[in-house]
């Protein structure tokens, strides 16, 4: 073959839309075990934005289908599914994990952490993805970014918290290292998935809920039972969800395939953020509108959980060896993102939201 032939053939292949290419890759159908309700459609259509663009980029060839938190497996138990093999990827939060592991809520969120942008810049450019798939590899399981919602709302109470000492005996699900820290501060944390929080409240089984932020928790109707809704959420200032894919399956993947799953679940990231930030200020009004009552968290509350926190990352890295190689470059990753966005982003903001 003549050099200008190659290169001419080359040139075709670069430009051939990618499911012309998919035509000659074999069928591929995997299940994706979502742990959130279909009723949460910002979080759990994150799924189906990931099985329709995989689908689009392969003509048709490789499917996915999404199965709703407890159709498949309970929602707490994915990442399990996904390492076993009962379903070849899932899409969940590492800090529902914990259990197995505290490293793993840095997949999500850590309380006094980054925000969504600095989450995203972390793991697409601080070594954050790196880190994390070194320690899901112990799961048989390989990480991708799956969206995020945003920093999050602290809560709904039945009561005001006017003070720290409104925490003790308190009941109130809030997963992860935030869950810890409420522990903490005299609170009960409990791990409950989206779907059974609010029959916990109406029965009385919680006094406190934290979820998302006004869109989802409007759709869950906690406000019909508890009117005091606190800022900010300060366990959760950019909390991601991630895709878990099974290494087997991942390994035995076409090329293409791998490559469209990737550019996918890069696609559903970006989305989730940008459609809460659409649609958490209206929902925001409309549950004023309804009589709730916002507040922020007390002072006393907010520097007694941030100390608490700083010193379980610190005892906790001492014996944690997981924990501490990703916590050291993390933190450092984190104070210089914070002294960045104080110069800039945070002036910016301040004079826009506060100054008439």
């Amino acid at each position: 073959m003549q050099r200008r032939d190659f290169l001419s053939g080359a040139a075709v292949a670069a430009v051939l839309p990618v499911s012309a290419r998919a035509a000659t890759e074999p069928v591929v159908r995997w299940r994706l075990a979502s742990s959130f309700p279909k009723s949460l459609d910002t979080i759990y259509g994150a799924g189906e934005t990931l099985a329709k663009r995989v689908a689009a980029l392969t003509g048709g060839k490789f499917q996915i289908r999404v199965f709703a938190g407890g159709e498949l497996v309970p929602g707490l138990q994915v990442l399990d599914a996904v390492g076993n093999g009962t379903a070849e990827c899932g899409h969940s939060a590492g800090y529902y994990y914990v259990g197995k592991n505290l490293a793993l809520a840095f997949d999500t969120a850590v309380p006094f952490g980054l925000t969504a942008r600095q989450q995203n810049a972390w793991m697409y450019a601080g070594g954050g993805i790196e880190a994390l798939r070194k320690l899901y590899a112990k799961y048989k399981v390989l990480q991708f970014p799956g969206g995020n919602t945003g920093t999050q709302m602290g809560g709904w109470f039945r009561k005001p918290i006017k003070s720290l000492a409104d925490l003790r005996g308190l009941k109130m699900r809030i997963p992860g290292i935030g869950g810890q820290i409420m522990a903490k501060l005299g609170a009960v944390p409990q791990t409950l998935p989206g779907g059974d929080i609010y029959p916990a409240l109406e029965r009385g089984a919680l006094d406190a809920a934290e979820w998302v932020g006004p869109y989802d928790d409007e759709k869950l109707g906690f406000h019909k039972i508890a009117k005091h809704y606190y800022y900010p959420g300060w366990w959760e200032g950019g909390p991601q969800l991630s895709f878990y894919v099974n290494q087997t399956a991942w390994q035995a993947l076409p090329e293409l395939y791998r490559q469209a799953f990737e550019a996918a679940a890069a696609e559903a990231n970006q989305l989730m953020l940008a459609q809460y930030d659409a649609k958490n200020p209206p929902a925001l009004l409309r549950l004023v509108g309804q009589g709730v009552k916002l507040h922020p968290y007390p002072k006393d509350v907010m520097l007694a959980a941030r100390r608490a926190t700083f010193e379980l990352y610190e005892a906790e890295a001492k014996t944690n060896a997981d924990f501490a190689a990703i916590y050291r470059p993390w933190k450092a990753f984190r104070d210089t993102e914070f002294q960045w966005f104080k110069v800039n982003e945070a002036a910016y903001a301040n004079f826009n939201y506060y100054v008439k």
